[in-house]
C-alpha cells in the first residue's frame, strides 16, 4: 500500500503487504469456484440419471422416439442422401465408363444401281445392356429415321443402308463392328449387336432401373456430346493441333482410341417431367450424345438420351428404360 496514503507510526506498524492480501483473496475465490463446480456436477449427474430413468424404460418397451430423435434421424438421412447424390457422377463414370462407347458410321439413302442421293456420317453413343448387346437411339442405328429429307426419298422408293457402323469403347484401341438387332416402331430406341461379342465380354452390363422415376430427381447423363470434335477439344494440346481440322474423320477416332482418349463426358441435372415414356431433364447434351445412358442417384439407368431443344436449357429429352426392355428381350431371343 503506498506510504502517502497510510501515515503515522502506529498505522504503519500494522501495514500488511499487498502480496499477502492477494494470496488470501485468491484462496477464497478458488474455494468458491470449487463449490460451484461441485453443485453443477451434482446437478448434471442428477439430470443424467433422471433422463436414463425416463428413456430406458421407453426404449425397453419399444416406445416411439422423441421429436428431437426423429429430427436428428431425418437430418442424418438427408445428409447421407446428399453425399450419395454428389458422389454419383464420379461413381457411374468410374464404374461404367468402359461400357459406354462412341458410335460412328457412314450411311446412304438412294435407289439401287444409282448414285446415292444422301451419303453422310452418323455419330452417337451406345452402352452395354446384355451379352454383346448395345442400346442406343433408333436414329443412330438407322440414321435416316426422323430425317425429313431421307424419309421423303424413302417414300418415293429409295432405301436407307449403312456402309459401316462401329463402336469405340474406352480403353480399347480397335473399334467393334455393329449389326442391327432390334428397333422400336414407336420410340427412338434400338439395340445393336457386337459382331464380335468376345470383344465386349469383359465389360460390365449397365443396370436398368426397376421402378419409374419421379420429377425432381437428380440425373446424370453420360455420352459423347459433339462426337469426335468434343473428344479432340479436350485432348492434350499436341493432339488437338494435329486432329482439330479432321475431327469428323474415322481415322481421328482411331487415333484417339489408340491413345486411350475415347472417354465419355458426364453432365448433371434434374428430371423436370415424365410424360409417358418420355423423360425431360436439364442435363445438357449435344449431337453425339444421342443414345447415352441417363442415371438416377442409385446408379441405375432410367432412360436413353435422345434429343434436345435449341434455346431451352431444360429441354433435353430421353426415353424411359421401360420401352427398352422389350427390345433387349427380342434381341436376346434372336441368338
Amino acid at each position: 500500500m503506498p506510504e502517502n496514503v497510510i501515515s503515522g507510526p502506529e498505522i504503519s506498524a500494522l501495514h500488511i503487504p499487498e502480496a499477502v492480501i492477494h494470496e488470501e483473496s485468491t484462496e477464497v475465490s478458488d474455494s468458491w469456484q470449487q463449490a460451484v463446480q461441485a453443485v453443477l456436477a451434482f446437478a448434471l449427474l442428477a439430470g443424467a440419471l433422471a433422463m436414463l430413468h425416463y428413456y430406458a424404460p421407453m426404449s425397453a418397451q419399444g416406445a416411439p422416439p422423441s421429436d428431437l430423435q426423429q429430427q436428428v434421424h431425418r437430418l442424418r438421412t438427408q445428409v447421407e442422401e446428399l453425399e450419395q447424390e454428389q458422389a454419383m457422377p464420379a461413381l457411374v463414370l468410374n464404374r461404367y465408363r468402359n461400357s459406354i462407347g462412341y458410335v460412328y458410321g457412314v450411311y446412304q439413302v438412294g435407289s439401287v444401281n444409282q448414285r446415292p442421293a444422301i451419303r453422310a456420317r452418323v455419330s452417337g453413343t451406345g452402352f452395354l445392356v446384355g451379352e454383346g448387346l448395345i442400346a442406343t437411339n433408333r436414329h443412330v442405328a438407322e440414321p435416316w429415321f426422323g430425317d425429313p429429307e431421307a424419309e421423303t426419298l424413302i417414300n418415293r422408293g429409295a432405301t436407307g443402308s449403312l456402309e459401316n457402323l462401329v463402336i469405340f469403347f474406352p480403353g480399347s484401341p480397335t473399334p467393334v463392328s455393329l449389326l442391327p438387332a432390334a428397333s422400336s416402331s414407336t420410340s427412338d430406341l434400338a439395340v445393336l449387336r457386337a459382331e464380335d461379342s468376345s470383344a465386349v465380354h469383359a465389360l460390365a452390363v449397365l443396370p436398368l432401373a426397376k421402378s419409374a422415376s419421379l420429377p425432381g430427381e437428380l440425373v446424370t447423363v453420360l455420352g459423347y456430346p459433339m462426337g469426335i470434335a468434343g473428344m479432340v477439344a479436350k485432348s492434350p494440346t499436341g493432339i488437338y493441333e494435329r486432329l482439330a481440322y479432321r475431327h469428323n474423320d474415322i481415322t481421328a477416332a482411331s487415333e484417339l482410341a489408340a491413345l486411350s482418349l475415347i472417354r465419355p463426358s458426364a453432365t448433371c441435372g434434374h428430371l423436370g417431367d415424365v410424360v409417358g415414356d418420355k423423360l425431360i431433364y436439364d442435363a445438357p447434351t449435344a449431337h453425339g450424345g444421342s443414345g447415352g445412358p441417363v442415371f438416377n442417384t442409385r446408379g441405375e439407368v432410367i432412360g436413353v438420351n435422345s434429343a434436345y431443344m435449341d434455346g431451352f436449357s431444360g429441354g433435353t429429352l430421353g426415353v424411359a428404360v421401360e420401352s427398352l426392355r422389350p427390345l433387349i428381350d427380342r434381341a436376346q431371343h434372336q441368338k
